[in-house]
């Protein structure tokens, strides 16, 4: 009786023992799927995206860049034509830009922020608005020169390194592919395929390695806390130094009356007239007070907005940019190689030609004789062209890059950002754009009808020259 009394005793420790190892074996698994939650895992590729967006903006401040946009940017001879010759103004929108691009970098981080358990990562989006109106920086964010330069550098290693995973895990979803593919093949040469399976199979295994042992060295295993925290440092440091090289005060009402009152002014009259000497702006009176009036109760990026948005005199107001970017670079082709340009080719140049062009066209066009036979003005149209296209040429080229850089960027996670939009036909003044545009097409008129007319020319008087030769051998 007292053995059977022991025996269920040791029964009984023995199970609740593999109870309590069930538990906390269950306990340990729930602990590892929520440690394992605030891995970022397959977000590493947008959150590699957005610090590559961030070093090529952080490299867009260096003293280098903005040195350059001061002196070369600005001073482009087609935007002192058709967008502005006003420094402080396109000064204005360059920041305005860079200030949009940060915001939204920042938009993203605040989505993150929300999968963190620190508080103030998860309140990102309230607390950046706020340093952005008033510079507060309660969490201390905003990194010293040589602490950023440290930061920058651990980031471009994680974009590296995510770039890098996402190659390998391409490559071993195509060999998975393969592998699967060649172990349904009825091969009749058993030893080739036998060959086959076994590259595959040691290309697989190193390949998993390698994926391995990216992912714990890439973004892929960080945590949403750690990761959040160096965007939104980077982030903060970013407009610290936006507001630095462009003068802005950290508190926003002192940007509207101090800092930068013209620079950020959206009132301002884009386009100066082009016999202006001095570079000035000329500003709507009363509706700039109301309208500095008005940025006073918008917040710092809302202001921001308000710049970037152009005026219905301007390309960008009508959305004809980008298509006036294409006309200008067909026009291009055909001015350079004219004797190319047939009858279809005109015809689908006209048709894209709009409604205000077409009528100033043929109002230039009007008295112009059929003839073009002057070489002397035929060379002088060519001058005139070449001296537009110098300058308009680079504007439209410039919005198709501009236009193509974010279309990649939608497509992939590296972003590229060399254009501002002062420099594209976006901000350019309509009207101005337009008599250009149908400047180049008088003159394209013209050279084209001389070339015709010399080609036509120049076969006459070869088959004269023929038909004399076969007369003299005749007789």
């Amino acid at each position: 009786m007292a053995l059977e009394t022991w025996l269920i005793k040791v029964k009984t420790v023995i199970s609740n023992r593999i109870d309590a190892s069930k538990t906390n074996s269950s306990v340990n698994n729930k602990m590892m799927i929520i440690k394992r939650s605030h891995h970022v895992g397959v977000l590493a590729f947008e959150i590699a995206g957005l610090m590559s967006k961030i070093l090529q903006l952080w490299q867009s401040l260096s003293d280098k860049n903005i040195i350059r946009l001061r002196h070369e940017s600005i001073s482009l001879e087609g935007v002192r034509k058709i967008v502005s010759n006003d420094d402080a103004f396109l000064l204005g929108l360059a920041c305005a830009e860079v200030v949009e691009n940060l915001r939204l970098i920042a938009k993203s981080v605040s989505r993150l922020g929300k999968r963190c358990d620190d508080l103030g990562l998860r309140n990102f989006d309230n607390l950046f608005e706020e340093f952005a109106d008033t510079g507060r920086d309660p969490h201390f964010w905003v990194l010293s020169s040589k602490e950023m330069e440290t930061k920058q550098k651990k980031m471009d290693r994680y974009v590296t390194l995510t770039a890098s995973l996402n190659r390998e895990m391409d490559e071993l979803t195509e060999i998975e592919h393969a592998f699967r593919k060649i172990l349904q093949c009825s091969d009749h040469e058993t030893l080739i395929k036998e060959k086959k399976i076994s590259d595959l199979q040691h290309r697989l295994f190193w390949l998993k390695q390698e994926v391995k042992h990216l992912k714990e060295s890439s973004l892929w295993s960080k945590s949403f806390d750690n990761v959040t925290n160096l965007l939104a440092r980077s982030v903060f440091t970013s407009l610290a130094r936006i507001k630095l090289v462009f003068g802005i005060s950290q508190g926003f009402s002192s940007i509207n009356n101090d800092s930068l009152p013209r620079c950020s002014s959206v009132s301002a009259t884009v386009y100066p007239s082009e016999n202006s000497t001095t570079t000035t702006t000329t500003f709507a009176g009363k509706d700039e007070d109301h309208d500095e009036k008005q940025d006073l109760k918008l917040g710092f990026f809302e202001s921001n907005s308000k710049l970037l948005k152009p005026p219905a005199s301007t390309l960008g107001g009508v959305a004809l940019a980008l298509h006036y970017a294409n006309l200008i670079i067909v026009i291009e082709k055909m001015i350079r190689s004219p004797h190319l340009v047939g009858n279809d080719a005109r015809d689908d140049l006209y048709g894209m030609l709009p409604t205000s062009i077409r009528v100033s066209l043929r109002a230039r066009l009007k008295g112009v004789g059929f003839s073009a036979s002057d070489p002397v003005l035929a060379a002088e149209w060519r001058d005139a062209l070449g001296r537009i296209l110098s300058w308009l040429s680079p504007l439209a080229h410039n919005m198709i890059k501009w236009q193509s850089e974010r279309s990649f960027e939608q497509q992939n996670w590296i972003h590229k950002n060399n254009v501002l939009l002062l420099q594209t036909l976006y901000f350019a003044n309509q009207a101005k754009t337009e008599a250009a545009i149908t400047e180049l097409l008088v003159g394209l008129n013209y050279i084209w009808r001389f070339d015709r007319e010399m080609s036509a020319k120049a076969l006459f008087q070869c088959s004269n020259i023929n038909g004399f030769l076969n007369y003299k051998s005749s007789c």
